[in-house]
C-alpha cells in the first residue's frame, strides 16, 4: 500500500491508503475524496478525473495520445501537471504522491 494526499477543492487535504495498481481516480471515488466527477468511470472518455499533479510527476509514464486528447475538454485550467486520474495507477515508486483537484470538473 502506498499513500496519496488529495488536495480537495477547498484546500482539504485527504490522505489515503492505495493499493498498488488502483488508479487515483479509484481511490478518490472509493473514498469520497471532493472534486473527483469520475463520470466514464475510468475508461478516458471524460476527463472529469482532471488532476495537478503536484509531487512525483517525474515519475509518471508520459500521457497516453487518448489522455492527451482528452485533456484537451477539461473544465478548469489545463496546465503542465494536469492528468487524468484514471491513468495514474499507484505503485512503491509514488508513495506521497499529492494530486491537486480543480474547482470545477465539468
Amino acid at each position: 500500500m502506498s499513500k496519496v494526499t488529495f488536495i480537495e477543492p477547498a484546500g482539504n487535504a485527504v490522505d489515503i491508503e492505495v493499493a498498488d495498481g488502483w488508479s487515483l481516480m479509484q481511490a478518490a471515488t472509493s473514498n469520497g475524496v471532493d472534486g473527483m466527477e469520475a463520470e466514464c468511470s475510468g475508461s478516458c472518455a471524460c476527463a472529469t478525473c482532471h488532476c495537478y499533479v503536484e509531487s512525483h510527476e517525474e515519475l509518471l509514464a508520459a500521457p497516453a495520445e487518448n489522455e492527451l486528447a482528452m485533456l484537451d475538454n477539461v473544465a478548469a485550467e489545463r496546465r503542465l501537471n494536469s492528468r487524468l486520474a484514471c491513468q495514474i495507477k499507484m505503485s512503491d515508486a509514488l508513495d506521497g504522491i499529492v494530486v491537486r483537484l480543480p474547482a470545477c470538473q465539468v
